[in-house]
């Protein structure tokens, strides 16, 4: 038989111990290091021992925070996806609020400016995720991240640039939009290409996305419309 009375109160459970600022920091730190250095060496140059050293952690921490070497690459990806998809599906939005039909134009530049500014912005870390989105975009083994952190936000893009070409075939749409999200990319990673090819003439980035928008807005019309 019972001994608790009926009015009293079970025993609380134990409550799980919050995560501790310094574990919060560690953590971020092995982030930061790894995206750092799976843009510069890719997956298979940055070793576990050198990402723990950049981070100023013990090669103990990556296991006890990121499980594994792999989980730890898809994490770097994942963490800035979020708050880019966000920032281009705002845009998006703010687009269609206005009072004036929708252009092309304006939609590829709600699409490819803000990872423009992210990485344009002189953050080393944006840029070095900028290098790592192109790494991975590129590599097939990879596309299980794409699907999971690009591919719903480039598919609603993708369904907005449909409704302005209502007779074009889908995957037609589809390849001018890869074409227009390497563009993109090759821009963010290779500014500097630019200026030494134009005899040492920088231009800011807020230029150099006008021109893209405008250069992937005309292609992407003329194949469409072909």
């Amino acid at each position: 038989m019972s001994s608790k009375s009926p009015g009293s109160v079970p025993p609380s459970q134990p409550r799980r111990r919050a995560v501790s600022k310094r574990s919060l920091a560690t953590s971020l730190s092995i982030l930061d290091a790894a995206e750092r250095l799976f843009s510069e060496r890719g997956y298979e140059g940055a070793s576990v021992r050198d990402i723990a050293k950049a981070a100023g952690a013990q090669i103990a921490s990556i296991s006890f925070h990121h499980v594994s070497k792999e989980t730890l690459f898809e994490r770097v990806v994942e963490r800035r996806a979020s708050e880019l998809s966000q920032l281009r599906l705002d845009a998006l939005a703010a687009l269609k609020q206005r009072q004036q039909p929708v252009t092309l134009d304006a939609v590829l530049s709600a699409f490819l400016r803000p990872y423009l500014e992210k990485a344009g912005a002189g953050d080393p870390q944006w840029l070095a995720y900028a290098r790592l989105v192109a790494m991975v975009s590129a590599d097939a083994r990879w596309h299980t991240i794409s699907e999971r952190c690009f591919d719903p936000t480039a598919g609603v893009f993708i369904a907005e640039i449909a409704k302005l070409f209502p007779r074009t075939d889908s995957s037609a749409i589809a390849v001018s939009f890869i074409f227009s999200v390497s563009a993109m990319l090759s821009l963010s990673t290779s500014s500097w290409r630019i200026e030494a090819l134009a005899g040492g003439n920088r231009q800011a980035m807020d230029q150099l996305a006008d021109q893209l928008v405008r250069f992937c807005e005309a292609g992407m019309r003329a194949a469409l419309e072909a």
